[in-house]
């Protein structure tokens, strides 16, 4: 079951590990792995959230998302975005940046060394817009009760985290872009380039998000009528197609699924930023870690089970939230990747650490989960 399930992912992360040592290294066999781990990571509850939906769904719509879903996933978000991004902020043509990548790679990143602050700060506001609204949400499961319950109160207030952003916009505006590194060694003033790339990316977090809600409210929308339909068949005796139930709903489940999927992994290709700036590491990493996503998906979908590691969501969001700080800090220092790369992982690591701990404590004390999630919680507050 397992390697039926996982044996595709098991090869392309064999291949692209080989590919990363032919290609820069060791060091580049580190920065892959590490992008691998980040998007595996920060895309777990993209597959749980997938196969809740995806079980929904008829054979046939589960195969078109499993195929078709998975290329535009793979090859549109996590291979197409990163060159786009570069393309747009360095002012060239994506065949140009993809161009200069392999065969000027000094020109390249003197191009992408240009553009960090514009790359950064676009970055660094779409991540901290995700953080913020995850820990201003009040949930209840909560890993790091002593931040989680005051800020989840906070999060009462409207919009709070817009205004807490563009206070840090302003903040990272005035310093870090004002002496920001340029190529050549010195400096020069990004304050205009870093505020308008920083607005760029609260107003595409926005969109995305309108996206998802809206096509999240026509699943629903859908859902409901089916529910009347199969209600209303029992009250008539009539027999009602699964399976045609199932096809009126799963267009807008598609489309659903796959705004969702884009908006996970901005996540992904925006933290990569923070990491490295090659286009061929990046397009490694994440296309590793997207061929997990499916296989966890189908994992789940089959299994017929949930998430059972409860603080992964929360550890993986407290990576996006250092990836996003780290972001806006490297406008005008320079921070190495591997390092930038193990913040995140130590956090993932540790929350799954701690959601081991708190299935241990639940068992022990038959099935409260406040008190398992009170001892378990212990040693992440200290």
């Amino acid at each position: 079951m397992l390697l039926k399930t996982f044996g595709w992912s098991f090869a392309v992360t064999a291949l692209g590990l080989v590919a990363a040592v032919i290609y820069g290294g060791w060091e580049a066999f580190g920065v892959v792995a590490i992008l691998s781990v980040l998007e595996i990571s920060l895309s777990f509850d993209n597959a749980v959230v997938n196969a809740g939906i995806l079980k929904k769904m008829n054979a046939f719509w589960q195969k078109i998302f499993l195929t078709i879903g998975v290329l535009i996933a793979v090859f549109g978000m996590r291979l197409v975005f990163p060159v786009v991004i570069v393309a747009i902020t360095a002012k060239i043509g994506p065949i140009e940046a993809v161009d200069l990548s392999f065969n000027q790679p000094e020109r390249y990143q003197e191009l992408v060394t240009d553009a960090h602050p514009a790359i950064a700060a676009f970055g660094g506001m779409f991540l901290l817009m995700i953080f913020l609204d995850f820990i201003f949400e009040d949930r209840d499961i909560q890993w790091l009760r002593w931040i989680e319950r005051p800020l989840a109160k906070l999060g009462k207030v409207d919009m709070l985290s817009v205004c807490i952003a563009l206070i840090v916009l302003l903040i990272s505006a005035m310093t870090f872009a004002t002496n920001a590194h340029q190529h050549g060694g010195g400096h020069a003033d990004k304050a205009e380039t870093v505020l308008l790339a920083g607005i760029a990316g609260l107003i595409t977090y926005l969109i995305v998000g309108g996206l998802s809600g809206f096509f999240e409210n026509k699943l629903e929308e859908e859902e409901e009528r089916e529910h009347e339909a199969e209600e209303e068949a029992k009250r008539t005796g009539k027999k009602v197609s699964a399976v045609a139930l199932a096809g009126k709903a799963a267009f807008f489940m598609f489309l659903y699924l796959e705004v969702l999927d884009a908006s996970f992994s901005f996540d992904g290709v925006i933290g990569a930023f923070a990491i490295t700036n090659e286009i061929v590491l990046m397009a490694l990493g994440l296309g590793i870690g997207a061929m997990y996503v499916r296989s966890l998906t189908v994992y789940l979908v089959r299994q017929g089970t949930l998430d059972d590691y409860v603080y992964l969501e929360h550890g993986a969001h407290y990576a996006i939230g250092a990836l996003a700080m780290i972001l806006l800090v490297t406008i005008q220092y320079q921070i190495n990747e591997l390092i930038t790369g193990f913040v995140g992982v130590a956090l993932i690591g540790w929350s799954f650490w701690s959601s081991v701990r708190r299935n241990k404590a639940l068992e022990a004390e038959g099935g409260d989960d406040d008190a398992a999630g009170s001892k378990a919680e212990v040693p992440s507050g200290v």
